[in-house]
């Protein structure tokens, strides 16, 4: 693979991938790229510090125009750099038209690329920010809310393009390690990865979630005395929950659904889902049902991930 350099009007260097000639393939392998990015408090310097753990060769702040010139350098590595994840963000104010480009001249050239975004509420950014006492990047001699709106609206078309979005609200620095570490440790890349997460609609509904199903046309255990200090996880719930009418038909079902859904999301190249399972309190019912909805995509070829987003928090 070479690169084309070429110095536009505007002083940006664009950077353009062009095949290989025979005597630079051989023996070139072309990285595999995953690119992080997201709002800036949401942990984008912890996703970068977990992938660079696992091997990964990690560039931070790098400008979108030299992304595919780092691919061009991995492939001359010999294997030595065969995984790049870099992080790019809004501190670059061309940031989007360079990075669309970088991404289209990737597309082009048959270079496997992942974007990972991460996102968290306004509520819990403008926390880790007065928390740091430091300012948005984008807040000018605005406040904080007002450089978070406007990078929600600079980055919106790229958390579309994203193949795997991550809400980090509620994570602390170690749950996001962990699910980092459940999509990317692996030794083989699965065809197909899934996160299924039980939450209570009281506490709101997951963001990142791809999928939500409500489980709160079962009878809530919560009112049953003996049942209260229990949770999901535990047999006596789980066989209360499925011994309701409904329950084991619902479970089968939204099962066989799921199996259909993974066939398209293969297809079309994703590799990452989030099923979202809800009930009121997010320790009962939804649980439950995650416990055994995640078996059954596991025992049918899907590396399924469980997170308990709210047991416990009552």
């Amino acid at each position: 693979m070479s690169a084309e350099r070429e110095q536009r009007g505007d002083g940006a260097v664009v950077s353009t991938l062009k095949p290989a000639q025979p005597e630079e393939a051989a023996g070139a392998t072309i990285p595999e790229l995953v690119i992080i990015s997201g709002m800036s408090g949401a942990g984008r310097s912890t996703a970068a510090k977990c992938l660079e753990d696992l091997g990964w060769f990690v560039v931070d702040n790098l400008p979108p125009e030299l992304i595919p010139t780092m691919v061009e350098l991995g492939a001359r590595s010999q294997g030595n750099v065969a995984r790049i994840a870099v992080v790019v963000d809004v501190r670059g104010r061309n940031f989007f038209d360079n990075l669309k480009g970088s991404l289209a001249d990737l597309a082009t050239y048959n270079v496997a690329r992942r974007i990972v975004y991460l996102e968290a509420s306004d509520e819990a950014l403008v926390r880790r920010f007065e928390s740091v006492r430091r300012p948005h990047p984008l807040q000018g001699d605005g406040r904080i809310v007002d450089g978070i709106a406007a990078e929600r609206d600079l980055l919106r078309e790229l958390r579309g393009d994203a193949d795997l979005v991550i809400d980090t609200s509620s994570l602390n620095v170690h749950e996001l390690r962990a699910k980092l570490d459940a999509q990317f440790a692996g030794e083989e890349e699965p065809e197909l990865r899934a996160t299924v997460m039980s939450f209570g609609y009281k506490y709101g509904l997951p963001v990142d979630a791809d999928l939500v199903v409500d489980c709160r046309f079962l009878p809530n255990p919560h009112w049953v005395p003996e049942l209260r200090p229990y949770t999901g996880t535990s047999e006596e719930v789980s066989n209360y929950v499925f011994n309701q009418p409904g329950a084991k038909e619902f479970l089968d079902r939204y099962t066989e659904l799921l199996q259909l859904i993974a066939a398209g999301y293969r297809r079309e190249g994703k590799r990452y889902v989030t099923v979202a399972v809800g009930c009121t309190g997010g320790k009962h019912r939804s649980v439950a049902m995650s416990e055994k909805l995640a078996r059954r995509l596991s025992d049918g070829g899907v590396e399924t991930v469980v997170v308990h987003r709210d047991m416990g928090r009552e």
